[in-house]
């Protein structure tokens, strides 16, 4: 059976619609109300175009195996979960299976496959038996300290569908580096961008939404992160929040609008200055292009979420508390900053002085 993603547009509001369409071309409907739910929910377009991309492939597995959605059993999922990592598993082979996925990938499908079943129990769709979840105490490991009262809170619900994954060190920027795609822009407004991310450690969506009312126009040298309908699909990830920043940030924002910002009347901060339709916002397709370009000029493999890492990284090497980082990284939970930058070693971060100091070599 073939099942398609379509994009459509909403004639009311101009937001992308994403359509799950089954053989007969209709859309398969337990699928668009869970998208429905979640547009309902004010969730982003890049967010609902995932969920959509990733429920097409689990009703494309459940229909070519004929099994029946609002049926299946955690052994199901299993195997499908397994299906995501390797691949089909017909032909037996001496040799070790590749995965396809890697274990992060797999575990965010499962995430959108558990909501999606969540949601129809419910609606009472499905059984108690279909949320596939357990319940756990949080162990406050990574930080115990902070967490040690947090054991006593009420338990949390815990996927019994997800695989481990390795704790992996991103890596971040050496200020010798972020130096380096400073010099290599060819514009303010790029210069901007980097110097932006690096020191707020803002997420691309946010940079891309910035007006001019959210840049220190009370006077003080902060930027507000507001969530609202941008025309370049932008989106704020997490609600709003205000980021502390340098007078001299601020002064190369100034700068950039005296002299290189086009004499039209926008909003946005970030707008096309030289190619396309001049004073149009930037979108996700110029930035990334952007970042393909350095990392193509300065062989430094960089891109927007990295300067994130880096900040946080800086923050904690500083001592800056994790209750702190995750305010200023606009977490929703403290749990989330943890889980990304809790395992922090003394290693990484002796490793991350040394990579600075040898660049002072």
């Amino acid at each position: 059976m073939v099942v398609l993603l379509q994009k459509g547009i909403d004639p009311d509001t101009s937001s992308p619609v994403w359509l799950v369409l089954g053989e007969d071309y209709a859309p398969v409907e337990p699928i668009q109300r869970y998208l429905n739910h979640l547009v309902n929910l004010e969730r982003s377009p890049n967010t609902v175009e995932s969920y959509a991309r990733y429920l097409k492939v689990y009703w494309e597995y459940v229909t070519e195996r004929r099994l029946e959605w609002c049926n299946v059993s955690l052994e199901d999922l299993s195997e499908y979960m397994h299906w995501l990592r390797v691949g089909d598993t017909n032909i037996i082979s001496m040799q070790p299976v590749q995965a396809v996925r890697s274990e992060r990938t797999v575990n965010h499908a499962m995430t959108v496959v558990q909501g999606f079943y969540e949601f129809h129990h419910h609606l009472g769709t499905v059984g108690h038996d279909k949320r596939f979840t357990r319940f756990n105490l949080p162990t406050g490991k990574g930080y115990k300290s902070f967490l040690a009262g947090i054991a006593k809170a009420k338990p949390v619900r815990k996927s019994l569908l997800r695989l481990r994954e390795p704790k992996k060190f991103v890596g971040c920027l050496t200020s010798e580096e972020v130096k380096t795609l400073i010099r290599a822009c060819n514009t303010r407004r790029d210069k901007l961008i980097i110097k932006l991310l690096y020191e707020t450690g803002m997420r691309k969506g946010e940079l891309l939404g910035l007006r001019h009312e959210d840049m220190g126009t009370t006077g003080e040298n902060e930027i507000s992160i507001v969530e609202r309908t941008n025309i370049n699909e932008a989106r704020a990830k997490s609600g709003g929040r205000v980021i502390p920043v340098s007078r001299e940030l601020m002064q190369v924002y100034s700068n950039y609008l005296i002299e290189e910002y086009p004499d039209v009347d926008s909003d946005y901060v970030f707008v096309n200055i030289w190619k396309g339709e001049i004073g149009q916002p930037l979108n996700y397709r110029a930035i990334n292009q952007l970042f393909k370009q350095l990392d193509k000029k300065t062989e430094i493999h960089v891109y927007p979420h990295l300067f994130r890492h880096t900040h946080a990284t800086e923050l904690i090497k500083n001592g800056v508390d994790i209750y702190h980082v995750s305010q200023r990284l606009g977490h929703t939970s403290i749990h989330t900053t943890i889980d990304i930058y809790g395992h922090l070693s003394k290693e990484d971060l002796n490793s991350i002085v040394q990579k600075e100091e040898q660049n002072y070599e």
